[in-house]
């Protein structure tokens, strides 16, 4: 269950920073759907930790899963460049997030 917490707070922290690149545009009615993202992101973040997950996994999962899907998601949808160097980041977040997994 607390897995499914933490899915949930990664996606509504990407929607809520992708987001803000729309509101940044000049959409600024989108802060609204940005401020929800991030108050959902922590209520769902909260709930993993409630539900028993480890801080030092769900932040690091939350975090960097975050971070990697920002990326992605903002090459496809906003144009923006995704370098090898960049790809290789990502890879190593993907592994460092089983190293994580594995671990615990």
């Amino acid at each position: 269950m607390s897995a499914l917490y933490l899915i949930g707070a990664i996606l509504c922290e990407v929607l809520a920073t992708l987001g803000l690149k729309v509101a940044a545009s000049g959409k600024r009615i989108v802060y609204v759907g940005v401020v929800v993202g991030y108050v959902c992101a922590f209520s769902l973040l909260s709930q993993a930790l409630r539900y028993g997950m480890a801080i030092g996994i769900a932040y690091g999962l939350w975090t960097a899963c975050g971070v990697a899907l920002t990326a992605i998601c903002s090459h496809f949808f906003f144009r923006e460049h995704l370098t090898t160097r960049m790809s290789l980041g990502i890879g190593c977040i993907m592994l460092g997030v089983l190293l994580v997994e594995i671990g615990a």
